[in-house]
């Protein structure tokens, strides 16, 4: 999986290439923990991301977590294959998610 970033202030997009799996999620996670300080409005791009695992949604709720306390998360154009999988999981319920 290939990772991006683009931080403008307090805003900042992460774009997700690939899969988000079991080996590919720790790269994100410190991604994550690295990155969010500051940041008030953290955007996922999916638009790229052709698969998602549980354990690339334990990720999303690890930053969902995080950014309830210091602003807002939401995924921008996801593939209906990973919306699925979010509707499936209940992660549509309580995720922003905007196509």
């Amino acid at each position: 999986m290939e990772i991006t970033k683009e931080q403008n202030g307090t805003n900042l997009v992460i774009f997700l290439e690939g899969r988000l799996d079991a080996t590919s999620a720790p790269q994100l996670d410190k991604e994550i923990s690295s990155s969010l300080d500051g940041v008030t409005n953290l955007v996922f791009d999916f638009a790229k991301l052709s698969y998602i695992a549980s354990a690339g949604l334990r990720s999303l709720l690890v930053a969902q977590k995080r950014m309830k306390k210091q602003g807002n998360m939401k995924l921008i154009h996801v593939s209906k294959d990973v919306c699925d999988v979010l509707e499936m999981t209940g992660f549509i319920d309580f995720l922003t998610i905007e196509n």
